[in-house]
């Protein structure tokens, strides 16, 4: 009989490479917020995926990018703690790079370090000829030996089972570390405030840039008159500016309603039950310096 396997694997690589994506993919579910926006993970998601024999761990870390401010410095020293708690590191690069760049450079010498297993997944391969591949896989492969190299397109289903296997592969011997019935550790909250501050950043673009965090304040769950399960959330969206405050609630309100309803509609999806959403809008100066709110809010899981 074949023996299980189980560990922790770190997906690390610089903002916007589709690492969220990625996770989404492996996991199946919906865990980590996607937006095509810098800085949308901010803590360090675990997804957990269950398979016959082994069960994978996978801790989802902030883009890397140069700190301007207490968060972005909070976000970048996540992801680097985040490696020295990995059995195996996914290192996610774009196949669209020419060259190593210095982002992915600082990842690569922290991946020396520490002298851990690490898979490297070239992501957007459908952007680029078979050629210019085939070069970043030379040049990557002369600097670190990787246990494999596998270019993949994050948003295939296809290409779920073959990272999935390599990583298996590579895994030790050990027990399920989680309830096979879980596919992450957040918390209903955590997952309602990622759900509403992904939809926030998807709506908004760029007319309020990433100074906005959710925090729910209030959680609880009730049964209608028909015996279903329904969630009551209240949730107030933080933004640094006033200006921002009267863009997120839109005129009349609509943009607010917007994100309320894009949330609620997610959540129901992915809660299974039903969502009665409740949002506000309010301002808080200068948070993204904070360091008490920005530990708080965006400390390692």
């Amino acid at each position: 009989m074949e023996k299980f396997k189980s560990g922790f694997v770190t997906l690390i690589g610089r903002t916007n490479v589709g690492k969220s994506t990625l996770l989404n993919l492996l996991v199946g579910e919906k865990v980590a917020a996607i937006a095509n926006k810098v800085q949308t993970t901010r803590t360090a998601i675990k997804g957990i995926v269950n398979r016959p024999n082994s069960q994978i761990i996978f801790i989802d870390t902030p883009g890397i990018h140069k700190p301007k401010h207490k968060l972005n410095e909070t976000m970048v020293e996540t992801s680097f703690t985040s490696l020295g708690d990995a059995d195996i590191i996914l290192f996610v690069i774009e196949a669209t790079s020419k060259e190593i760049g210095k982002g992915d450079r600082i990842i690569l010498e922290k991946i020396k370090e520490s002298k851990k297993k690490s898979i490297l997944i070239i992501n957007k391969i459908d952007l680029v000829q078979k050629e210019n591949l085939l070069n970043l896989i030379d040049l990557y492969s002369k600097e670190y030996n990787f246990e494999a190299v596998i270019p993949i397109e994050a948003t295939n289903e296809k290409y779920r089972e073959i990272v999935l296997d390599e990583i298996e592969k590579n895994l030790k011997e050990g027990p399920a570390y989680y309830d096979i019935e879980e596919y992450t550790d957040q918390t209903l909250r955590q997952l309602a405030e990622e759900t509403i501050r992904e939809k926030a950043l998807k709506l908004l673009q760029d007319e309020v840039p990433h100074g906005i965090f959710v925090e729910v304040e209030k959680m609880s769950s009730r049964k209608n008159k028909q015996g279903e399960e329904i969630y009551d959330i209240e949730a107030t969206i933080y933004c640094i500016r006033e200006s921002h405050k009267g863009i997120i609630i839109g005129k009349n309100g609509e943009m607010l309603k917007k994100i309320g309803k894009y949330a609620r509609e997610d959540m129901e999806r992915n809660f299974g039950v039903k969502i009665n959403l409740k949002t506000w809008v309010k301002v808080k100066k200068d948070w993204i310096d904070n360091q008490s709110i920005v530990n708080n809010k965006f400390k390692m899981n």
